[in-house]
């Protein structure tokens, strides 16, 4: 599948790539992009073609959103069009922590004394951590891309609230689910009814118990109440930071179960998100889980984020025509960091970056086309460069590889990076 603008750079149908090959050799449309693919037609005008409408559907995730094109023209078939999955960005909270750090090291180094300003600070009404912004964000530039690129005129999202308490113990119910578990008991008093006064590891009764995890924080462990157990102080000292499968007891650590990190991060960004894509002035509908695996499973389509996106909302026509062969898969890797110290492998700072990022006319990020005329990469190459101060760049492939090491003056920009790279599958 092949994005197809009009002479006025606006989103038409798109096309088969057999089409845009014909268009391109007999001179009828030029390449407008490399990544995503798109080309334009020199003659033609929205007003002297025919667009049917396309529905756009979205899948939320913490870490990966499925969408997914639909076309509506006929409402017993809907034929997807296009298929795509949005990986966001990771790091963003380490790097704010990192960032956080030097700040501080920097002020207890130069300032002896500095007044407390913890608790001046106002945010404003709907605050999200910037890790949790950065997700909507990246969605609603996706929504923005796909925009110019389709003629949308209508959206659907899955609109779903996790109930992390049912998550952690399916068996609550009654009072205990209305004001918690730990009614009318301590955190202490719980697991020891829990585990049976006894350890439970060794089994040991009428000794001193203590409060353990049974996946250990420094490893990645959380605070739950399922990753907490009981145990002896001998039993808790040979542990040390072992968890308690690789401790021989894959039995208890089963009992901790998955981290509900991912469901608290859809809870809180569920209605930014629907608020920020009513702001598009599109109509959008909101569809529940529940009715998106009914949907999915109605249309023996498999489990997969893009596929999830094809069966949300009421929308959703009772035969789906899954026309495209290769999946789009949208990568948001960011346009470089505000960081301007660097550090060391310790975490202690090194340098300073330089202000200035682009480097002989190119910046990191850009697509180029680079020329190697001798040595054991020599021939011509495509991908992403990564400037460098000394006049020799590296040129990555899509999955992050370096193919050459070309001069400056041996590369020819293509594209300018914008933060994100664009793959397929298929």
């Amino acid at each position: 599948m092949v994005f197809v603008l009009d002479r006025h750079k606006k989103p038409l149908m798109p096309c088969s790539e057999k089409r845009a090959r014909q268009l391109l050799e007999r001179g009828r449309a030029v390449v407008h992009k490399i990544e995503p693919f798109t080309i334009r037609l020199k003659y033609r005008t929205t007003s002297d073609s025919v667009v049917q409408p396309l529905r756009l559907k979205l899948d939320p995730g913490s870490k990966t959103t499925g969408m997914a094109v639909v076309e509506e023209s006929d409402p017993e078939c809907g034929k997807v069009v296009f298929l795509g999955e949005l990986i966001h960005k990771k790091g963003i909270k380490m790097a704010l922590e990192s960032r956080r750090s030097l700040r501080r090291g920097r002020r207890n180094r130069k300032t002896r004394y500095r007044k407390p300003r913890f608790l001046n600070r106002t945010r404003a009404k709907g605050w999200l951590p910037p890790s949790l912004e950065a997700r909507v964000d990246q969605t609603l530039n996706a929504t923005t891309k796909l925009r110019r690129l389709l003629p949308i005129a209508a959206i659907s999202t899955e609109h779903v609230k996790f109930d992390t308490q049912l998550m952690e113990n399916a068996a609550i119910n009654g009072v205990e689910y209305q004001q918690g578990e730990l009614l009318g008991y301590e955190i202490r008093e719980y697991l020891l009814e829990k585990w049976g006064r006894k350890c439970a590891y060794c089994g040991a009764e009428n000794v001193p118990l203590e409060i353990e995890h049974i996946i250990p924080k420094i490893r990645g462990g959380s605070n739950r109440l399922s990753n907490l157990a009981i145990a002896c102080t001998p039993c808790n000292q040979k542990k040390n930071s072992q968890t308690a499968e690789e401790f021989g007891f894959p039995e208890i650590q089963a009992q901790a179960r998955k981290p509900l990190r991912d469901a608290a991060m859809m809870n809180a960004t569920r209605w930014r998100l629907f608020e920020r894509l009513r702001e598009t002035g599109l109509p959008v509908e909101c569809g529940t889980g529940a009715r998106t695996k009914m949907q999915r499973l109605q249309h023996r389509l498999p489990k997969t984020h893009y596929f999830d996106a094809c069966c949300v909302g009421a929308s959703t026509p009772a035969r789906i025509d899954v026309s495209t062969a290769c999946v789009a898969v949208w990568t948001a890797i960011g346009r470089g960091k505000r960081q301007m110290c660097q550090t060391d492998r310790y975490g202690f700072p090194r340098t300073h970056r330089a202000r200035e990022r682009k480097r002989y006319g190119f910046q990191t990020g850009d697509i180029v086309h680079a020329s190697v005329w001798k040595g054991k990469h020599a021939g011509s190459w495509r991908g992403r460069v990564t400037c460098r101060s000394s006049g020799y760049f590296d040129v990555r492939d899509s999955e992050n590889r370096i193919i050459c090491s070309p001069s400056h003056k041996n590369c020819r920009l293509v594209q300018h990076g914008d933060g994100w790279i664009y793959g397929r599958v298929g």
